[in-house]
């Protein structure tokens, strides 16, 4: 079996055996068949397609053939699209995954518990991480929790960035997302402003120990990614004195955004911000309009654009960034 697709310097070159060449489809043209690159047909049945790419980015890409949705048969790396398939994917020599996520056996592990909270007549699904020490900490609050716990290892994350003291110690509430509910729960939604205030916030402080937000306004932090990214950003807006850190990766924001009218006609508030987004994402440009518009309105924020597209494992490689310029020095 042919393994592919071949990398050399910032080229990928893609491999197809078949009587016809199958679209490509990917991070690299945003996961549009109608922009798919052009196949060259070497033999009767051999086809190949070259793409120039950053040296460090990481892609995920598949086949697109006959409608279907086709994995690589040259590549046994593979990865959930979030949803109901597979992408294949693979790392650009500058890139490779982040060793945050492998876990030593001499690494101090945070407590795990797991709970259930009541959301519209329903059960929400909500994982609190303890990091292991003894002092009062802050609390981050994770939208999406259940996939940053999966998909992104976040945990393992926290305890190699605490152990390493590359950041301070931090708890951390994960609250699954409404499934078919959640982009009208994280489009700017107050709904889900009182969910935290009033149901998420009493479940953390009654099972961690944790700073009093009274005593030290703004202490805690919020953070998710794409509409999960929007959410984390309104939440701070709404509730400052609480929220003071906002970590959107790839925030799903829009032009006519609330969020957009808050930072321009409201007093700059006491929030440091960090934002990330990919440079292979559809999200780049109104991302990079967000930062500039806080950036003009005098907010701490910082704006990364990562060679990777829109997934949990880019998010993964470079949340490590966003937790260090928030959390890398006590406050």
């Amino acid at each position: 079996m042919i393994r592919t697709p071949y990398i050399t310097g910032d080229t990928a070159t893609f491999v197809w055996q078949g009587a016809e060449a199958p679209l490509l489809i990917g991070d690299f043209n945003r996961w549009n068949p109608a922009d798919s690159p052009t196949f060259e047909q070497n033999t009767a049945e051999n086809w190949t397609c070259e793409i120039r790419l950053p040296a460090d980015a990481y892609i995920e890409y598949a086949y697109r053939q006959d409608r279907e949705h086709v994995l690589d048969p040259g590549n046994p790396r593979k990865v959930s699209n979030g949803f109901d398939k597979f992408n294949n994917y693979f790392y650009m020599p500058g890139a490779a995954p982040t060793p945050l996520i492998s876990r030593r056996v001499s690494l101090p592990r945070g407590s795990v518990t797991w709970h259930k909270l009541p959301v519209n007549q329903r059960s929400r699904q909500v994982v609190l991480y303890q990091p292991p020490v003894d002092e009062l900490c802050p609390l981050l609050v994770v939208y999406d929790g259940t996939d940053y716990l999966r998909q992104a290892r976040l945990l393992t994350i926290l305890d190699n960035l605490i152990d390493q003291k590359r950041i301070r110690p931090i708890a951390a509430a994960l609250v699954a997302n409404g499934g078919p509910l959640r982009l009208t729960e994280y489009h700017c939604n107050d709904a889900t402003i009182a969910f935290v205030r009033n149901e998420l916030l009493p479940l953390a402080q009654e099972h961690l120990n944790l700073l009093d937000p009274a005593q030290s306004p703004g202490a805690y932090g919020v953070m998710g990614a794409s509409m999960g990214g929007l959410m984390a950003m309104y939440t701070g807006m709404r509730l400052p004195q609480i929220f003071g850190y906002i970590l959107s990766q790839s925030g799903a924001f829009f032009p006519w955004s609330v969020i957009n009218d808050l930072i321009r006609l409201s007093e700059r508030l006491p929030l440091k911000v960090w934002m990330d987004v990919g440079r292979l994402e559809r999200l780049q440009q109104v991302n990079q309009a967000y930062y500039d518009l806080l950036v003009a309105k005098g907010y701490s924020v910082s704006c990364r654009v990562y060679s990777g597209g829109h997934n949990y494992t880019a998010w993964r490689d470079d949340l490590w960034r966003g937790l260090e310029y928030l959390y890398g020095s006590q406050p």
